[in-house]
């Protein structure tokens, strides 16, 4: 039997960016297997009400409508309980304002067959962000060199957003103890699937900031996962993970 992909990509106000995404995702790959799923936190621009009428003549793309914006994490962790209800193979993360090039979905594809989880990394080749400020730049850089030296994560970019999980490596975290958010998020997963003893692999990307819209990204965010690093070393040396 054939194995099956799904790319999630959370939205909110991304009208613009999606309605070029998408079709350059089914144009790209005109494999029946692979899915792409939006969940949407009720866009007042009207992203969702676009997918929904998308879903109504492109089998390949799934919608789920959230009623409010609650959070790039929770967002994620819906679209892996779906995937694991429909019985994919491989789950994708992905931005919705492209900043992660579709065409790299064939290299993930072709990396997870000897991987568990492959993460797209910024930085396991030098550094490979375009349109950062230097801030921001050195901001996330040093966050990722921060994270590897608290948890001890063998990763060059654990707060990146583009990653593909097996199917296993999702069954075997309880998406119910997920409750972190943003940089957060991708790190605590990241995290569990190396603790029970997954095969990470890195495949380098370009990463692009967004020309369209806004970045989601605040003091908040970079506070938690600055916070959550020291809550997952201790949690894992108390056996608590």
């Amino acid at each position: 039997m054939a194995e099956k992909s799904l790319v999630i990509i959370p939205t909110y106000n991304e009208l613009e960016n999606i309605a070029e995404l998408i079709p350059d995702i089914l144009n790209r790959y005109k494999n029946p297997d692979l899915d792409i799923l939006i969940v949407d936190d009720n866009s007042p621009d009207g992203t969702g009400r676009y997918i929904e009428d998308l879903t109504k003549k492109e089998p390949r793309v799934k919608l789920i409508k959230r009623e409010s914006k609650q959070g790039l994490g929770t967002a994620y962790i819906t679209g892996f309980k779906y995937a694991l209800q429909h019985e994919y193979d491989y789950i994708f993360e992905m931005d919705a304002d492209y900043s992660h090039d579709p065409k790299e979905i064939k290299n993930f594809l072709k990396a997870i067959k000897k991987y568990d989880l492959v993460l797209g990394s910024r930085y396991v080749n030098g550094v490979n962000v375009v349109n950062w400020p230097m801030r921001r730049l050195l901001l996330s850089y040093f966050a990722n060199r921060y994270t590897r030296i608290i948890t001890g994560l063998p990763v060059c970019d654990a707060t990146g957003g583009f990653k593909c999980f097996r199917r296993k490596v999702l069954e075997e975290i309880d998406l119910n103890k997920i409750k972190s958010n943003g940089y957060t998020f991708q790190i605590e997963m990241t995290f569990k699937a190396w603790k029970k003893g997954f095969q990470i692999g890195e495949i380098p990307i370009i990463f692009i900031d967004r020309t369209t819209g806004h970045s989601k990204m605040s003091k908040k965010i970079v506070r938690e996962a600055m916070l959550m690093v020291w809550k997952l070393r201790i949690r894992s040396m108390l056996g608590l993970l």
